[in-house]
């Protein structure tokens, strides 16, 4: 068996791990790789495997970079299963199409200025029909329901406790008459997150191929987030002003409309204004709240006590219109405003941080990682000026990172993690990770007794 390392290897976006057993193939993941667009999308575009020689693909969670390349995937051909949980095929279906839209629309974008200097038109990496055939390829399967994608492996999906329906996926390996296991983490949640179940930890394995995010640091607590959240909100509203929210539009918006329906009920915000302004995310909490069993016991008792949905409450708009979303800026007083992206690097999120950036009394919050080179990322080291659809404005924003909002794993539940299956684990091998929190959380690993364990650089490979 052949593990090879092409994506999310010293970076943590780009999921892409190819195993190679019993003369067959499976992918383990298939992300975009975000960052300085240029670079990403040249790296995006090529394979540094033969997707014809591809077998099936096994896919941890919805996120953009860990599925969003499927459509390119199926665009040069690829046309076997890809199997995920039911929530991650379903939400599958809205991200793709909607990552496929913004392809298009940013290449249509770019072509313009291209034409104006003379320069050839570039094509979208993918369109919604590349996306389309790709969403025909999903194969739903139950969590923890043996599967066999190739003759001699067993796969199972573990409950992992990131996003609604994100999984660890397990392969239990038959070749050359020996048994092997692995384990890939996939994106590792946390214990007490909002909405979700806490995450499985792995064990009787013995290779784990597994995410170092956060290896080193550790976050506040959810309950510290929390605090810190509402205090934010409450200081900002007091002020006159509006909060302003850059986040996923699956997994980080529900959880930040899930926090506000506490502070509703709780009578700190009554009948506050929010907008979740995102088509995506309104069509992933509509489809959030269809899987109400998924949600952990404490989001279905507060269903139960205050008689009303997780994340619905009075003051709460969703909004899919691009007429309701520009009208928010003509609307006076407090508010607060939930968009995508993440990062601050597409979609509506971008008006509003033009729009609200420059008001000292407005609040910027950042709720979770933010790639190198992006917008977010500027954000959150304080810059005092930011470039907004290439014009530059002057930020004077009050701007919070809360990183206990965080769904990836700090430091200690990694090392939790890697030590539920240290009696056994031959190798353990850290992605999704960069150098410096790699480096620190190896150092970590290294106090801790392990002794074989190991950083992989793009295009490695592993013998097992």
């Amino acid at each position: 068996m052949k593990i090879h390392f092409n994506g999310a290897a010293r970076t943590v976006t780009g999921s892409q791990h190819l195993i190679e057993v019993n003369n067959h193939k499976l992918l383990l993941d298939c992300g975009l790789f975000q960052g300085k667009r240029a670079e990403a999308y040249e790296k995006n575009r090529h394979f540094s495997f033969n997707p014809d020689e591809l077998d099936a693909v096994l896919l941890s969670h919805a996120h953009i970079d860990h599925s969003g390349n499927l459509p390119n995937l199926a665009k040069i051909g690829y046309t076997g299963p890809i199997y995920a949980t039911y929530p991650t095929a379903t939400l599958g279906e809205i991200m793709l199409m909607d990552s496929a839209h913004i392809h298009e629309y940013d290449a249509e974008y770019i072509n313009k200025k291209r034409a104006r200097h003379g320069e050839p038109p570039i094509e979208p990496l993918y369109n919604r029909a590349d996306a389309a055939r790709a969403i025909e390829l999903y194969y739903p399967v139950h969590y923890n329901e043996p599967f066999s994608p190739v003759p001699g492996v067993t796969a199972r999906f573990i409950d992992a406790g990131h996003i609604l329906g994100s999984a660890a996926i397990r392969l239990d390996i038959e070749e050359n008459g020996t048994h092997k296991s692995l384990w890939f983490s996939g994106d590792i949640g946390r214990f007490g997150l909002p909405l979700i179940t806490d995450p499985v930890m792995p064990s009787d394995v013995d290779y784990l191929l597994m995410e170092c995010t956060y290896g080193d640091m550790e976050h506040f607590t959810v309950e510290e987030a929390y605090q810190k959240f509402s205090q934010a909100v409450v200081k900002t509203i007091d002020r006159g002003g509006r909060v302003i929210v850059p986040a996923f539009a699956v997994g980080r918006t529900q959880e930040i409309v899930y926090f506000l329906n506490q502070m509703s009920t709780q009578g700190l915000i009554s009948r506050l204004p929010v907008y979740v302004d995102s088509p995506l995310a309104v069509q992933a909490s509509q489809i959030f709240a269809s899987y109400p069993e998924y949600f952990d016991e404490e989001t279905n008792e507060f269903i139960r006590t205050q008689k009303h949905q997780a994340l619905n409450f009075d003051g709460l708009t969703y909004i899919s219109s691009v007429e309701e979303s520009k009208a928010l800026n003509d609307k006076k007083g407090p508010m607060v405003i939930i968009s995508a992206s993440g990062m601050a690097e597409t979609g509506r999120i971008l008006h509003h941080l033009k729009n609200n950036i420059g008001n000292p009394r407005n609040t910027v919050l950042i709720v979770g990682w933010q790639a190198p080179d992006t917008l977010g990322r500027r954000l959150m080291e304080g810059a005092d000026q930011l470039r907004i659809f290439g014009q530059l404005y002057d930020r004077r924003a009050e701007v919070q990172v809360i990183t206990g909002l965080s769904a990836h794993a700090g430091q200690h539940l990694l090392l939790d993690y890697a030590g539920a299956v240290k009696e056994r684990v031959k190798e353990i091998f850290l992605v999704h990770g960069e150098e410096d929190a790699a480096g620190v959380f190896m150092g970590k690993l290294k106090e801790k007794g392990f002794a074989h364990f190991r950083y992989p650089s793009p295009g490695d490979t592993a013998e097992l």
